[in-house]
């Protein structure tokens, strides 16, 4: 058996994957450990940004942080199968351009044979585990660069938070700095995903406010020996135009929010379409960076949010959860 018999693995329903795909996953995943770097290396790669510029990634790195619930389903993500099966789904949709994940999802879709022409993001720090006491000392337990460049994936990420009043903060921020220094020796595209942050009622909170993302653009954009591959991952936001006139880097929005209903995280009047970093395509490429949710169950009667997903959409439907948890602070701000 190979990594070759999972690929194109189709059932009689349409979905891409069924328990003969998972059966051999399994029976690879214990006879044959190697058969993981022989399927990423086997994988058809592609250049990062083609066509109009767009990419829409698909993010499913949160549940190495602890973090599987979905609105009130505390364990939405809990299920492995179902999640692969969402994430190859997902994948087979036109427009959607790759995902985002740690080693263990980036090596199950790999050996699945669902990689194939697909972007592959390699997501470094998950320490921070959700709702635990040293979430600010946010250490890198997942993908290194030099693993990142062996396996042949295209782009790393890791999570910025910014927090003044935990001093924890300063080695997340040092050790962030080496992988933005290793990410450019290495060529490779390191999306920072930067919040200033803060300890409300024992658990970690992100301001939204537009002031307090133009202070973390501001400290991300200098971390590490160079930026010539830093890329930023930033929420949408209120004032947009203003957020984004604080850095030319190349620039992926992140359309993720956690909702009680499903929506559009778009600023009024559509001002994020109107910052020259989001609208050249010939000097930054439009991200959108989707988090990958659990919270429709299987059904033909109603379709998961990313079959809706249109490349000529710059957001196409938000879905319900997010793996960090957002409080915004702009209505407060605007009072």
């Amino acid at each position: 058996m190979s990594a070759a018999d999972l690929v194109g693995v189709q059932t009689s329903n349409g979905s891409p994957l069924d328990e003969e795909a998972f059966s051999r996953l399994r029976a690879l995943r214990y006879t044959e450990p190697d058969s993981v770097g022989a399927a990423l290396a086997a994988r058809e790669r592609r250049s990062l940004v083609r066509g109009d510029g767009k990419l829409f990634i698909v993010a499913a790195d949160h549940p190495a942080r602890g973090s599987l619930a979905v609105r009130d389903n505390v364990t939405a993500m809990a299920d492995r199968y179902d999640l692969l099966r969402r994430l190859a789904l997902a994948l087979s949709r036109p427009g959607v351009d790759g995902v985002l994940g740690t080693p263990d999802i980036i090596d199950d879709l790999a050996l699945l044979g669902v990689l194939h022409d697909k972007i592959a993001v390699g997501s470094m720090n998950r320490g921070g585990l959700r709702g635990s006491v040293f979430e600010m000392d946010d250490r890198y337990t997942g993908y290194d660069v030099e693993t990142m460049v062996h396996d042949r994936l295209d782009a790393a990420k890791l999570l910025v938070r910014v927090n003044l009043e935990d001093a924890a903060t300063v080695r997340t921020l040092e050790k962030t700095a080496d992988a933005v220094s290793a990410s450019a020796r290495a060529r490779l595209p390191i999306m920072l995903e930067p919040f200033m942050s803060r300890w409300s009622d024992g658990r970690i909170v992100n301001d939204l406010s537009p002031d307090a993302v133009i202070s973390s653009i501001a400290i991300a954009s200098g971390l590490g020996a160079s930026s010539a591959y830093t890329w930023l991952k930033l929420p949408v936001v209120d004032d947009m135009e203003r957020v984004m006139a604080a850095t030319p880097s190349l620039l992926c929005c992140s359309a993720a929010t956690r909702t009680k209903r499903p929506r559009r995280r778009t600023p009024r009047g559509g001002q994020h379409l109107r910052c020259p970093a989001c609208t050249d395509s010939s000097s930054a490429a439009r991200f959108c960076i989707r988090t990958m949710t659990m919270s429709h169950e299987p059904s033909t009667r109603r379709q998961p949010w990313y079959t809706a997903a249109d490349p000529a959409n710059e957001f196409p439907p938000s879905p319900e959860g997010s793996h960090d948890h957002h409080e915004s602070e702009s209505r407060r701000h605007r009072r």
